[in-house]
Formats: C-alpha cells, structure tokens, sequence
C-alpha cells in the first residue's frame, strides 16, 4: 500500500468523485478525513467504508464556501487523526444559467466553492504543514475539462475552472521548496448522481458518447485512480500538471 500510515482530508466526499477517492485512498493505506456539508448519511457511509478496510475515518461537516469553517476543517482534521500528508480539493458546485441572467448570487456561489475554497484550505493545509515542518505532502485539486472547454451557460463555472488550472500552477511553484506537491485532475463525463437527468436521457447520452474516444463515460474510480497515483510516491517528481481523465474527450476533433 503506498499510502501507508498517511492521513488525507478530502472534501466534498459524502457522494460521487469524493467519496471514491475517499475509499481510493484508504484502499492504499491513508487514514481519511470525510467532509461534507449537509449530507450526512452519506458521510457516515464513507466513514463506513474506509473503516472496513482497516483505517481510521472521521466525517466533519464545513462549508467550504466560508473561510472560517474551512480554517477549522483542517484543524479539526488534524485534531481526529494527526497531521495531513494529503489534502484533495474536491469539494464543486455548478450552476446551469444563461449568461446574461446570471446573478451576483449566482456567481459567488460557485466561485466561493470552486475557487475561494480551494485556494483558504490550501492556505490552512500549507500553514500546518509549515508549522510541523512536513515537507514531503501533496495537494491534488479536483477540475473539470472545462478548465480548457468552454460550456455555454456555465460561465461562472468555466470561470472558477480555469482560475483554479492557474492557481494550480502558481501553487506548484511556490510552494515547491517546501517540499508540496501541488497538481490538477480535470474529469471529464462521470457517472455520478448529479448526471441523472443525462442518464436518463438516450438521446443526450449518445452525442455525448459520440464526442468521446473510448466511447463511455468514467466512472468516480476512474478519478480516484489518478488521485491515489498524484497522492503516492510514484508522482514524487510530478508538480504543476493537470491530468485529464476523460476518455479523449477534450482533445478530441472529428471531420464532418
């Protein structure tokens, strides 16, 4: 296990991507933090899970919207289960309104989560880090294509995306001589609850098979997969990258 005795905060993880990686991670051996806002259940099932393989889970509920409880997020993390080797960014929100109705509701919604979370609990997870002197920890922060694919009616969306591919960036060479790792997973299609009206759409669901080069849409370990890789010292020397998983679909280009 190439994760052994190591300790992860993953937030957004009570559903979907989130929890598996949560469960990816502990599969390698990591002791894992859950975070989730209002679905406990969901939560506890994580929790659940990661303690049937052997590893020590806690699910904490924060906002990560709000720089305050995304402060003691990671301090209550540290607190449950020592300090963090690994921090995954996972935690997203979008939000389907035509650009021109978009409202500054709107607009902070997703930004707050997409761009501002990230960016305060990176700035926790980094402080603690330094306070113990731990070089050696990773950040992995959880995209979309849409980092690089415009998607109409999603501007804000698109917006946060593309902000979070250059604070990635950023990060990665700031924070390098401290010994972070700092790098980007950018899904693509996934099958996860909060696509089922595409699912139960056929017609919908075949242009979009059409548009992608292995012909189906990811699963949420398909991402954890990648996560757990970024997370190991197998990616020791792999820092300001985003890593598509998306079955080709962004760099794909068909003649008509």
């Amino acid at each position: 296990m190439k994760l052994q005795d190591q300790v992860a905060l993953v937030t957004g993880s009570s559903k979907g991507i989130g929890k598996a990686i949560a469960i990816r991670l502990a599969q390698e051996g990591a002791d894992v933090a859950v975070n989730y806002k209002g679905d406990a259940e969901g939560a506890r099932d994580a929790v659940q899970q990661v303690e049937a393989l052997g590893r020590r889970a806690v699910a904490l509920q924060a906002n990560v919207a709000s720089v305050t409880e995304t402060y003691q997020l990671i301090a209550d993390s540290v607190q449950a289960l020592g300090p963090l080797d690994i921090l995954v960014n996972n935690a997203g929100l979008e939000k389907h309104t035509p650009f021109w109705d978009v409202t500054e509701e709107d607009f902070d919604a997703v930004v707050d989560v997409n761009l501002k979370g990230v960016f305060f609990a990176t700035q926790a997870f980094v402080r603690e880090c330094r306070r113990t002197n731990r070089p050696g920890t990773t950040i992995i922060n959880i995209s979309s294509v849409h980092e690089e694919l415009p998607f109409p009616n999603f501007a804000a969306y698109c917006a946060s995306k593309g902000g979070l591919r250059m604070l990635t960036r950023t990060l990665a060479v700031e924070l390098g001589p401290l010994g972070i790792r700092v790098n980007g997973v950018a899904p693509g299609a996934i099958e996860t609850p909060l696509n089922a009206a595409l699912l139960n759409d056929a017609q919908k669901l075949r242009a979009l098979l059409h548009q992608i080069p292995l012909g189906r849409l990811g699963q949420p370990q398909d991402v954890a997969g990648v996560v757990a890789f970024l997370a190991s010292p197998d990616a020791g020397y792999a820092t300001g990258g985003t890593y598509f998983v998306d079955g080709g679909l962004t760099w794909f280009y068909q003649e008509q």
